[in-house]
């Protein structure tokens, strides 16, 4: 009867669940950042051909969809374990998530991904040729390093799930509409990645540059909210009357 009741609730309509949905799908899809990590994936995919390319896209992804779903679901356990309050985490993932913001916004996020993982990859010697009876092992590597860790689950997406695990611990159905929107934003991750590695003489840079800048204006609004409710929770600041 329980388990009838919440299916009954997860298919019911609720303008509530959509509007977290929706959040938490911006969130996520602004931390991780596909579009910003399209181009650095031609590039550290630059010796494998399209087939190689579609595979390391999806094992890359499915790599960092486990990690953030371990956070996701150990978050809340690892902040009671720290003795590390709700709010306190909201406002320290808020800024956090707002200098991501601000260096979107300056492209500095994404300069620095591009040498880092340049740097990376040449000291682990990714973009020399190989053999081919090595091919698979560098597809393995490239996508656990650099794509999965820490391209995709980077520091500011590992924040961003434990902060909004913490925020929809309230209910079951919550819950679920928190793992629904993570894993709705790797599908399209692996998609784009996948779709990059096919068509890759078909990226705009400036089109991606575009596109950085306004989901970085998205996170800095959002960045705040998260400090504005931890405020509204330690009674720092008042509910705005709607």
């Amino acid at each position: 009867m329980p388990i009838k009741v919440h299916i009954n609730l997860i298919l019911t309509w609720n303008p509530y669940m959509i509007e977290s949905f929706l959040t938490a799908f911006i969130v996520y899809f602004v931390v991780i950042d596909p579009i910003g990590t399209a181009p650095i994936f031609v590039a550290v995919t630059g010796h494998q051909d399209r087939s190689g390319k579609v595979r390391t896209a999806i094992e890359a992804t499915i790599v960092a969809t486990l990690i953030m779903l371990f956070f996701a679901i150990c978050g809340s356990w690892v902040l009671h374990y720290l003795k590390i309050g709700e709010p306190a985490f909201k406002i320290a993932g808020g800024l956090i998530l707002f200098l991501v913001a601000w260096e979107m916004l300056n492209s500095k996020r994404q300069t620095r991904k591009k040498i880092e993982t340049t740097n990376q990859s040449l000291e682990k010697g990714l973009f020399k040729a190989s053999a081919a009876n090595h091919q698979d092992k560098d597809q393995e590597s490239v996508a656990i390093f650099p794509l999965a860790i820490p391209l995709l689950a980077g520091p500011a997406a590992v924040t961003s799930v434990m902060v909004i695990s913490a925020d929809f611990n309230s209910s079951f159905t919550m819950i679920l509409t928190g793992y629904a929107a993570l894993l709705a934003v790797m599908l399209a991750t692996g998609a784009i990645l996948a779709l990059t590695g096919l068509a890759e003489n078909m990226i705009d840079a400036r089109l991606s540059n575009v596109f950085s800048r306004v989901t970085a204006i998205i996170l800095a609004g959002l960045s705040v909210q998260f400090i504005v409710d931890g405020l509204m929770v330690l009674g720092v600041i008042k509910a705005p009357i709607l």
